[in-house]
């Protein structure tokens, strides 16, 4: 990772986060103890109508599942993040994110009457309170990559959690080619079958990056050398 540091931060399991990631920085996302989950949406910073469109971003890549040399793409066209380095070697785009109903199903009451700070949150509401934070709200929540998960589909067409995806101190680098707004949190994946409630943390690392780091993203299929040409044009 290019240095120097630009920012920190510890996301504790079930919290959430939002940051612009500006053109040509780079922010990593760690596992801090392995097993961890972070739902993710993306946004054009300048115009955020537009945000990450995950049927495309696998379509145009012939993909059912991201890793290195994969692009994030907006609806747009043009390239929100690029996985530029990943420890992991799978994310899933299909399986989606927790709501109260589920958390509360899966986990049992879990009440902040209760369990005070300790209480039982899930990815709809956590995604919502940072999106009300930059003026978006309940229309702007769409399909979320689940970050360290992986969802496999079996024969019968169900989708399968494979627990273990992600090991403790497994990494993540995202290259931003245009000013991104990156909304997360880490909640557990709403298949994981795991009978506790236990959303694992994770770090955030932002840093200044040279654009060479995402050549391997943009030469990784002729898609994503219009991708970022769509990028670059934006910026003209």
């Amino acid at each position: 990772m290019s240095s120097p540091v630009l920012f920190e931060e510890t996301v504790p399991g079930g919290g959430h986060a939002s940051l612009i990631v500006k053109r040509g920085q780079l922010l990593r996302i760690a596992d801090l103890r392995g097993g961890a989950n972070v739902a993710l949406l993306l946004f054009n910073a300048a115009e955020k109508s537009e945000r990450l469109n995950l049927p495309d971003t696998l379509k145009c890549q012939h993909t059912a599942k991201l890793t290195k040399g994969h692009c994030l793409y907006s609806d747009m066209g043009r390239v929100l993040a690029a996985i530029v380095a990943d420890t992991c070697g799978w994310h899933d785009a299909i399986g989606g994110v927790s709501n109260a109903e589920e958390v509360r199903e899966h986990y049992g009451a879990g009440r902040y009457q209760e369990l005070r700070n300790a209480f039982y949150r899930n990815g709809t509401d956590n995604l919502l309170v940072e999106l009300g934070k930059w003026g978006l709200g309940l229309a702007d929540l769409l399909m979320t990559v689940n970050l360290f998960s992986r969802v496999d589909v079996t024969e019968a067409g169900a989708l399968d959690f494979v627990p273990g995806n992600s090991q403790a101190g497994d990494t993540v680098d995202l290259y931003a080619p245009m000013n991104t707004l990156v909304v997360l949190t880490a909640i557990q994946h709403p298949l994981d079958p795991h009978p506790e409630y236990a959303p694992k943390p994770v770090k955030l690392t932002l840093s200044a990056a040279d654009p060479q780091v995402a050549d391997i993203c943009r030469t990784s299929c002729d898609e994503n050398v219009r991708g970022f040409l769509n990028t670059e044009r934006f910026f003209l």
